[in-house]
C-alpha cells in the first residue's frame, strides 16, 4: 500500500510538471516578442564594445536609435569607415565618408629625467586618486602623471609604457573609444589624425620662464616652429604650440629645429616595461 502511494504521488507529480511544462512553452511562443531583423542585423554589424563612443549606453542602443530616430551611420568611433559602409547597406541608403579615423596620443614627455617634481606619491596607483594632491606630483599641472589610468581603462591594450617609462599610445590598436580621455585628469591626452605625422608633445599653457625651470622638454611657445615649417600648420597661442593637421606642408624642420625637441614623431610602438 505505501508503495501504491509512492507511485501515485510520482506520477501526480510528475503529470502536473508536464502540464505546467507545456503551459509555458505555449506562453513562451505566444508571448514572445519578435525582434525587428534589421535592428537585429545592425547590432551584429557593431563592434559589440559597448564603449559609448558613439554618445548612447551601448550597440544596441545605437542600433535602435538608427532604425527608429534615423541616427547618423557614421558614429561609431571603432567601426570606423567599414562599419558606417555596412550601416548604409542594411539601412538602403548611400553616405559620403570622408571623414578620418582619429585616435589618441599622450601629449607630453616629462618624466623623471626631464621634470620637477614637488614630492614622492606613494597612494593609490591611480591618477584622478593622485590628483587630489595638489593636481598631481609635477610642478607642471598640465603634463602626464604617468600611473596609468589610461591604460587600465583601454579595452584593446593600445596603451602602455615606452621603453623610456612614458605612457604611450599605439595607434593601430587603438579603436577611437576615447575611453583614455575620459579618465585623464589633466587634459594631456588629445586626439590626432591617424595619419599625423608628427605631435606637439606638450600641454603646458605656462610662460616661456615658467616652463624651462620645471620642465626640459616643454613647449616654450618660442614660434620656431612657425617659422621654420610655415606650411606644417603650427599655430602659438597661450605659450604652446598646436598643430592644424588640416595643412599638409613639411612638419621635419620644425621638429629637427625645436629647442626643446617636444616636437616628435607621431608614431613608434609602445613597449611593456617595468615601472
Amino acid at each position: 500500500m505505501p508503495l501504491l502511494k509512492i507511485l501515485y504521488s510520482f506520477i501526480s507529480v510528475t503529470s502536473i510538471g508536464g502540464v505546467l511544462g507545456l503551459g509555458l512553452a505555449i506562453a513562451s511562443k505566444l508571448l514572445q516578442v519578435k525582434r525587428d531583423e534589421k535592428l537585429m542585423s545592425l547590432e551584429e554589424t557593431l563592434p559589440g564594445l559597448n564603449c559609448g563612443a558613439c554618445g548612447y549606453a551601448g550597440c544596441s542602443q545605437y542600433a535602435e536609435a538608427i532604425v527608429k530616430e534615423n541616427e547618423e551611420l557614421t558614429l561609431c568611433g571603432p567601426g570606423g569607415q567599414d562599419t558606417a559602409s555596412e550601416l548604409a547597406d542594411l539601412m538602403g541608403v548611400k553616405i559620403e565618408i570622408s571623414i578620418e579615423k582619429k585616435v589618441t596620443q599622450v601629449h607630453c614627455r616629462g618624466g623623471q629625467a626631464t621634470s620637477e617634481y614637488l614630492y614622492s606619491y606613494r597612494g593609490v596607483m591611480d591618477c584622478n586618486a593622485m590628483y587630489l594632491l595638489f593636481e598631481g606630483d609635477k610642478v607642471c599641472k598640465y603634463g602626464c602623471l604617468g600611473l596609468g589610468s589610461c591604460i587600465k581603462v583601454c579595452p584593446t591594450d593600445a596603451i602602455d609604457y615606452d621603453e623610456e617609462g612614458l605612457v604611450w599610445v599605439d595607434r593601430d590598436k587603438c579603436i577611437s573609444c576615447g575611453k583614455c580621455i575620459d579618465v585623464c585628469p589633466t587634459g594631456v591626452m588629445k586626439w590626432v589624425p591617424y595619419s599625423a605625422d608628427y605631435i606637439v608633445a606638450c600641454n603646458s599653457r605656462d610662460k616661456a620662464s615658467v616652463v624651462k625651470k620645471y620642465c626640459s622638454v616643454g613647449c616654450t611657445g618660442c614660434k620656431r616652429c612657425e617659422k621654420k615649417s610655415p606650411e606644417g600648420g603650427f599655430v602659438v597661442e597661450d605659450y604652446l604650440a598646436t598643430i592644424d593637421y588640416k595643412a599638409k606642408g613639411e612638419r621635419e624642420n620644425a621638429a629637427d629645429d625645436c629647442p626643446s625637441k617636444c616636437i616628435i614623431p607621431a608614431v613608434k610602438t609602445a613597449t611593456k616595461v617595468s615601472t
